[in-house]
């Protein structure tokens, strides 16, 4: 095949066919119904780091970075969310996967649950706005 004098590579004729594939399992990561959740601080410093929250109602649970502790804050979330989707993956609901995460006072990410912190929101939405404070 040729354009213009200049060869085509044939498989731009090919049919090309798009399957939808599904990650791993996952939390909603949104919910108007009323969630749990508790503080995640810094293991040095004990400055807050975020928020983990979740709620049954909609199987759903995120991490929600502290605005204001930028970068870091946002990179500690990797490790709580990978947490949260291996529960998801055991079967938890999401307060199961909360009450184990805030019961293991010393993780391998930066940051650990602050003790005492374990609250109830109306919504994730309440969650998130603590993070956009300050």
């Amino acid at each position: 095949m040729v354009n213009d004098g200049q060869p085509v590579n044939p498989r731009f004729n090919d049919d090309v066919h798009f399957n939808l594939v599904s990650g791993p399992p996952r939390y909603r990561n949104h919910t108007d119904k009323p969630v749990r959740y508790f503080t995640v601080v810094d293991k040095q410093d004990g400055a807050v780091l975020g928020w983990v929250w979740a709620g049954d109602e909609d199987d759903a649970a995120a991490w929600e970075p502290r605005q204001a502790g930028g970068p870091r804050a946002a990179n500690e979330g990797g490790f709580w969310i990978r947490r949260l989707r291996d529960g998801k993956q055991r079967g938890l609901l999401p307060s199961q996967a909360l009450a184990e995460l805030y019961g293991t006072p010393e993780t391998a990410g930066k940051g650990r649950p602050h003790p005492g912190s374990l609250t109830d929101a109306p919504n994730a939405d309440a969650v998130e706005a603590l993070a956009q404070g300050d």
